[in-house]
């Protein structure tokens, strides 16, 4: 790693912070709409009751010792934090045990009827199935008719930003954007991207939200397959429900599934996926790091290698963003090449701003989003980044 300063690990323990709103007040309204979701038997009702005094005013408790995945947890470090407060332990560390121990209120491991349940599933299907990912499908085929360079970078626009916006506006946007005052992309490296994709060359994605987020990064990768911009695709997944939304394999077929089965420019792409999958030219990847509660700097002998025979890999979202750098307070301007030094080949982060962590930023935008926004331009979703090393 470069000689680059410090900063403090981020934590939760500072009342109206927003790593302490999360755990407060998200995390206790995630267990009650779960709670809403299924009709769950008296046991996972009383385990989720438990669940949400425990995390709100208790200590953090091991997993039992015939947990599949404890000596895992273990090496993670769930003995040093076991009897620490849930607000005392790094907020990356506490948010993804939250997300552990709710799997095993509702017996998600456990051997039974409710093994393998998603209990985020309800709300990914309902956001998949809704008249607003339609529309956005529908604006593929005005994409169709431009060149293949405007569609690629519409593309990369689309899974930036979770398709928030249609594709076709995205585009339109991205000159504005540039010259706005305080402007939503906040920092842009695409220009770098591009020449590091090769017909021969492997990218890697490592996906953040399932959905109507999952699908632009899987029309993205369906564009750079068939116009030949890279030979194979490997979309890294979580093995199992995560942070709510986060994509799981199951979720990659729905999504598949909803393309093959819309109109127009949307069900060709969703064949041509379909077809990828089946040959090989897209794999997909479930490593059980990809839900651990640590920054990737620690990732596994064989992550690495996957990472270092990519031509590219790509980083999506807020969470895999903290992984990446490190869920720490850094100075705003703290080289995005420095943090992710470390990280075994090319490396890019796709992501809108919706925690803390930032680095990379020049220092006139950074005043500039301070001056117009204080410090909510860090959270609120409205500002995204595209920053790429080398």
């Amino acid at each position: 790693m470069p000689d680059i300063p410090t900063a403090p690990v981020i934590v939760a323990d500072e009342p109206g912070t927003f790593p302490h709103r999360v755990l407060a007040e998200r995390h206790p309204a995630i267990i009650r709409q779960v709670r809403e979701a299924f009709p769950y038997e008296p046991w996972q009702r009383g385990a989720l009751d438990a669940l949400l005094t425990g995390c709100a005013e208790g200590a953090i408790e091991p997993l039992p010792a015939d947990a599949h995945d404890r000596e895992r947890w273990e090496a993670w470090g769930m003995t040093t934090h076991t009897g620490r407060s849930w607000y005392d332990v790094p907020w990356l560390w506490s948010e993804s045990w939250f997300y552990r121990r709710l799997l095993h209120a509702v017996g998600y491991f456990a051997p039974g009827p409710w093994q393998g349940i998603d209990p985020f599933r309800p709300s990914k299907l309902a956001e998949l199935d809704s008249p607003a990912t339609d529309e956005e499908l529908a604006a593929l085929d005005d994409l169709a008719g431009r060149p293949e360079g405007e569609r690629a970078r519409a593309l990369l626009h689309g899974s930036l930003w979770g398709n928030r916006a249609d594709l076709g506006f995205r585009l339109s946007a991205e000159g504005a954007e540039r010259t706005a005052p305080v402007p939503a992309l906040v920092a842009d490296d695409s220009e770098r991207l591009w020449p590091l994709l090769s017909p021969a060359g492997t990218l890697c994605l490592v996906a953040d939200n399932a959905g109507r987020e999952l699908v632009p990064d899987l029309l993205l990768l369906a564009h750079l397959l068939a116009h030949g911009r890279i030979g194979r695709a490997v979309l890294h997944v979580k093995p199992y429900p995560y942070y709510v939304s986060d994509a799981t394999t199951a979720d990659v077929v729905d999504a598949v599934r909803r393309l093959t089965d819309a109109e127009g420019a949307a069900a060709e792409y969703g064949r041509g996926l379909w077809a990828a999958l089946s040959d090989g030219r897209l794999t997909l990847r479930a490593h059980p790091f990809a839900c651990a509660p640590l920054p990737y700097e620690e990732m596994p002998d064989d992550l690495r290698a996957d990472f270092a025979a990519a031509a590219l890999t790509v980083v999506k979202g807020d969470l895999n963003y903290r992984r990446l750098v490190g869920d720490r307070y850094w100075p705003p301007t703290t080289p995005f090449a420095d943090v992710t030094a470390y990280f075994p080949g090319p490396v890019a982060a796709l992501r809108t701003l919706k925690s803390d962590v930032i680095t990379g930023l020049d220092t006139e935008t950074e005043a500039a989003l301070t001056a117009a926004e204080g410090q909510r331009w860090r959270t609120g979703g409205t500002h995204a980044l595209i920053q790429v090393r080398t």
